[in-house]
């Protein structure tokens, strides 16, 4: 984890560094604002997180191919400042008293799209800077990243919430993208431009279905993406309905729950840096396989909350075995991913996989909205934990792809 990977890496790194410190300081601000500002239920909240991903991940089609023949730094930046004006919207008619449901949904969408395209662009820019062999040192140092800052964010957040007002981590969220720009403009150095089409024509759906066609048509990656987009969708879609339930029902403070998912992200630090040494003994495959089977097995947990410290400490318990298992899984997961992806499909096959699993968390985010409202927040949180156990048995139980040292080779697999 001590490895230099150059100075252009550590801008790259800084860059995304301030920007996830400040998405993780605005954690669940939108559902924050709807329930405490504008009074929203548990439906509203649910559709409020599956709009936003939903209808981002449809005005994210056509960005993948785009992206894919274009300059990545410049689209990275671009979206930042986009995120950065989006953002900044919500506490300026906030002020203003302007403020309303709709608003926050059209800025869900927009800073949907816009982090799909940035997404995709930042995995092609990740791979120009970074040696192959040091692909699992530099995802580790964004894992780590990622819950540093989750560890820090929410329960800062929640506490200025409280203490200034309700848009107050949303403003700063947006300053963040600002100085991610900026990170990334520092990079320096000539970047190439991709090479053109045989045959122009306007990037669309067609040319995003070559990653899709590229996810399906492999055994290492086919079943990996099945199982992500539904962990990801199945975790995601009880959140909105776990923040009704502890802020709700059953009166929970917003810093309490801040504090519920701050504090396990010590897991997500811990299992980033035990991901190499596992690796070293264990192998890619078994490593993957033990860490995404143990994710599914913990949130079943969180159906039985109940008020009290007894109660937020049983959801320290289950963020921190969750958390712990992903912080491992998350960046060898990643590292395999880039991997075998051949350097011309970068963008698009990320873009496939993340309009995949952000169309499926709004669905999934939406279904259990219903859910919740049909039944009861805690008997749908309580569903989505028994069909994550399942989840398991897509991962795949042997390696039948070889490990490949430059991913240009698996051209010849396409």
């Amino acid at each position: 984890m001590g490895r230099s990977l150059g100075r252009q890496f550590r801008w790259f790194w800084a860059a995304s560094a301030v920007s996830t410190f400040g998405t993780w300081l605005a954690f669940d601000a939108f559902a924050l604002i709807a329930i405490l500002a504008l009074d929203a239920g548990p439906a509203e909240v649910s559709v409020l997180a599956a709009t936003g991903l939903a209808v981002g991940a449809v005005v994210a089609v056509p960005l993948g191919p785009w992206v894919e023949f274009r300059r990545k730094r410049p689209v990275m930046i671009a979206m930042d400042l986009i995120r950065f004006a989006a953002l900044m919207s919500v506490p300026a008619a906030y002020l203003l008293g302007w403020l309303n449901f709709a608003q926050l949904l059209i800025v869900a969408v927009v800073v949907g799209a816009a982090d799909i395209a940035f997404t995709a662009a930042s995995g092609a820019c990740l791979k120009a800077l970074v040696r192959s062999e040091d692909l699992l040192v530099a995802y580790g140092r964004f894992e780590a990243t990622t819950w540093t800052a989750t560890a820090l964010g929410p329960p800062l957040g929640t506490a200025a919430l409280g203490l200034v007002g309700p848009v107050t981590s949303v403003a700063v969220n947006a300053v963040s993208f600002l100085l991610s720009a900026a990170g990334i403009r520092a990079i320096g150095g000539r970047e190439p431009r991709p090479a053109r089409r045989a045959t122009p024509s306007r990037p669309g759906a067609r040319d995003l279905l070559e990653g899709w066609r590229y996810i399906l048509a492999g055994p290492a990656l086919r079943p990996l993406f099945f199982n992500s987009v539904l962990v990801s969708g199945l975790i995601m879609a009880a959140v909105p309905l776990l923040a009704v339930l502890m802020l709700g029902d059953l009166g929970f403070a917003p810093w309490q729950y801040g504090l519920a998912f701050g504090v396990p992200c010590v897991g997500g630090l811990v299992g980033s840096r035990l991901a190499r040494p596992l690796l070293a003994r264990f192998g890619q495959h078994k490593v993957m396989r033990t860490a995404g089977t143990l994710r599914a097995c913990w949130p079943l947990g969180l159906a039985f909350i109940h008020p009290g410290p007894t109660g937020l400490l049983l959801v320290i318990a289950v963020e921190l075995g969750l958390i712990t298992c992903m912080g491992v899984f998350n960046p060898v997961f990643a590292t395999y991913r880039l991997q075998q992806l051949p350097s011309d499909r970068i963008v698009r096959t990320l873009s496939a996989w993340s309009i995949t699993s952000k169309a499926t968390t709004a669905a999934m985010t939406a279904g259990w909205g219903l859910l919740a409202g049909l039944t009861s927040p805690r008997t749908a949180i309580a569903i989505a934990g028994l069909l994550l156990l399942a989840t398991s048995l897509l991962l795949p139980r042997h390696d039948r792809t070889p490990q490949l040292e430059d991913a240009d080779q698996t051209r010849t697999l396409a």
